[in-house]
């Protein structure tokens, strides 16, 4: 991982923003994170985004370690004002990327204390960090790190399955178990955590008792369709209320038809519309931390999933700048 420069805070009001898109075509030059600065190109940073290219815990389809140069390469379209939330979110906080973590690819166990250690030296450096996978298990070393930081905070889970699972062929970290590796840390408030977007076969009724045990409520799709994004998002925050948040994104919450590129699709998932309204109908919440993952452009089409995780990032980004 390349290590941050520490230096003077630069100005909340004038902070470095992306390459200039009327100057240097938008697919030439160096493909960050929405063409913003690197992090040793600046003295310093209020958020940070950084891949973790690791899929070492995949039970199904691999390739989500491509994933941080897949949404790099699909966000080279997003520009610097958002007009949904109304916001430059570059202009208000210095946002750059700051690389990739690197992972053991042979050793899981050694991947994740590498995140964990990671992580935690990048927390030190910026406020907050915004996390492209990669696969799920990431989100256990996240949780270890941002504990550090934080205590344990309220998880809000966006997924088709519910990732509570116990072992997977005995291994007790995969990308299936992260949130009850979370829980049984104590990495998680269990009073204010939430599954969205939950859908699909499980293995047995016991995994949603399970799940519950863990400290998870559950918004499925179903509810969604039902009842709409306003109602969800009203269970989300009574839920969450003004704990320090942490927003996982697996993009296969979203509908196969809108993301067909990750591990295991589902069907019957959440629009990428539905998505973002969401994320942007959080934005005042105490957004601590947040990642993305399950990217796996070798089943992606024409950019599909890439874009969406992109504009995903973009709005997590957006909220954290807004509310400061």
């Amino acid at each position: 991982m390349q290590q941050p420069r520490i230096g003077a805070h630069v100005s909340a009001h004038s902070p470095q923003g992306p390459v200039d898109a009327s100057l240097t075509p938008r697919y030439a030059g160096i493909a960050t994170f929405a063409k913003l600065p690197r992090i040793e190109d600046v003295p310093s940073a209020d958020i940070a985004i950084v891949g973790v290219p690791f899929d070492t815990g995949v039970s199904f389809r691999p390739g989500a370690r491509f994933g941080p140069t897949h949404v790099r390469e699909a966000s080279r379209l997003l520009r610097p004002y958002n007009p949904a939330q109304d916001a430059s979110p570059f202009e208000l906080k210095q946002v750059v990327d700051a690389g990739d973590i690197s992972a053991n690819p042979f050793s899981l166990e050694e991947a994740v204390n590498g995140i964990e250690a990671a992580a935690t030296e990048l927390g030190e450096q910026v406020d907050k960090i915004v996390t492209i996978g990669g696969d799920h298990t990431i989100a256990l070393p996240l949780l270890r790190a941002i504990n550090k930081k934080h205590g344990p905070v309220a998880v809000l889970h966006f997924d088709a399955h519910l990732d509570t699972w116990d072992t997977y062929f005995g291994a007790p970290t995969t990308h299936g178990t992260p949130f009850r590796r979370a829980s049984e840390e104590g990495l998680i408030d269990m009073t204010a955590s939430m599954h969205g977007g939950i859908r699909g076969p499980l293995y047995g009724k016991q995994d949603l008792a399970d799940d519950e045990m863990l400290g998870f409520q559950i918004v499925t799709t179903e509810f969604v369709e039902e009842n709409g994004v306003p109602a969800t998002l009203e269970r989300i925050r009574n839920r969450v209320g003004g704990k320090p948040l942490y927003i996982s994104i697996d993009i296969d919450v979203l509908d196969p038809s809108h993301a067909p590129g990750t591990g295991t699709p589902e069907a019957g998932g959440l629009t990428s519309r539905e998505l973002l309204r969401m994320i942007r109908g959080l934005a005042d919440l105490n957004i601590v931390g947040a990642d993305v993952v399950e990217v796996a452009p070798a089943y992606d089409h024409a950019q599909i999933t890439a874009v969406a995780a992109s504009h995903v990032v973009y709005e997590l980004v957006t909220a954290m700048a807004v509310r400061g």
